[in-house]
């Protein structure tokens, strides 16, 4: 076995620390990929090159290679393929690399995160190899919140027939919850306003797929919104996978952390919605107090109301200076 701890922070393009990553369930693939025997690795979806550094220094050990497909790879990836030549970096889509490259002995799923690009995605893969030589599929959100519910990455390069209505900048989305949360939950704007049903969610995709192919076992591991493989089981290193994984496989207790997991990062963003929003009405009632210390109207009533007090007139009534004013400001500095 050539796999190793992760030693490097998953963090470093995570700053919120969610656990975005793919990389985050390195464990868990690279045992998979020594135990299909994989000499070359496709990595769909590889940003800025955070499970690509994973499995470069993989590769090292295993004598394998690695292509990363991105049509717009980030910086970080391109220094990495600037550093190991033995990197390919394919600047396409999915569906435009697909087609053309060799055929892998196992790709990396974790793209666009939805049912049509998931589905076409798989569709082009099982066209080249429709029996025992399906390489050894590896997929990221197959948990909450892409399980059922699609993201898009650009909602007008999906058809319309195989798109959903998107969330936009109507609320955020949180578990347990189909619609949107106005003011709370995770901001994903460009994912589906609706969670569930029929083509919606790259976990429905996978099992379409699985379901249209009787010899295709799929796996989810429910850690860091979900890590999934799937496989011919008449290849000849099926059992050795299956091995690796049967124990995690939609393991309850795992289940149960994800769950908690993703509750209370919805709930943080929530909190720190109503934070901001409390901030920035904070901010417009010391605005609105700043501008009458400058308003010539409050300086005259303030002298007409000291005039009335004086002679009398209005003996019992509350007097507001701007000295009142700046204290009110001062202690909110």
């Amino acid at each position: 076995m050539t796999t190793t701890a992760l030693d490097f922070d998953p963090y470093d393009h995570d700053p919120q620390r969610w656990g975005v990553s793919l990389s985050q369930s390195a464990e868990l693939m690279l045992p998979c990929l020594d135990a299909a025997g994989a000499r070359s690795v496709v990595e769909v979806g590889a940003f800025a090159g955070d499970l690509t550094r994973v499995l470069v220094a993989w590769a090292a050990g295993a004598g394998a290679t690695v292509g990363a497909v991105d049509p717009a790879p980030q910086p970080a990836l391109e220094a990495l393929a600037h550093e190991h030549p033995q990197l390919e970096l394919i600047r396409a889509t999915s569906l435009e690399a697909l087609p053309t490259l060799a055929l892998p002995d196992a790709i990396v799923i974790d793209g666009d995160h939805n049912w049509h690009t998931v589905s076409e995605e798989l569709r082009l893969i099982s066209e080249r190899a429709p029996g025992a030589e399906l390489p050894l599929l590896l997929f990221h959100d197959v948990s909450w919140p892409h399980a059922r519910r699609d993201d898009y990455h650009q909602a007008g390069a999906i058809p319309a027939a195989a798109r959903h209505p998107v969330a936009g900048s109507g609320g955020g989305i949180f578990p347990g919850e189909p619609g949107l949360r106005p003011g709370g939950g995770l901001p994903y704007p460009n994912s589906a306003a609706l969670e569930g049903g029929p083509r919606n969610g790259v976990r429905t995709a996978v099992e379409d797929f699985a379901a249209g192919r009787q010899d295709v076992r799929f796996v989810a591991v429910p850690v860091f919104f979900g890590f999934g493989a799937a496989w011919s089981t008449r290849a000849p290193w099926s059992d050795a996978v299956a091995a690796v994984l049967d124990p995690w496989d939609r393991h309850p207790l795992l289940e149960r952390l994800e769950a908690n997991r993703v509750h209370h990062l919805a709930l943080g963003q929530t909190r720190q919605h109503e934070l901001w929003t409390e901030q920035g009405r904070r901010a417009g009632q010391e605005a609105v107090l700043r501008r009458l210390l400058e308003s010539r109207a409050f300086a005259l009533a303030e002298r007409l109301s000291r005039l009335r007090r004086r002679a009398g007139v209005a003996p019992g009534s509350a007097e507001v200076s701007r000295a009142e004013v700046r204290r009110v400001l001062d202690a909110a500095d």
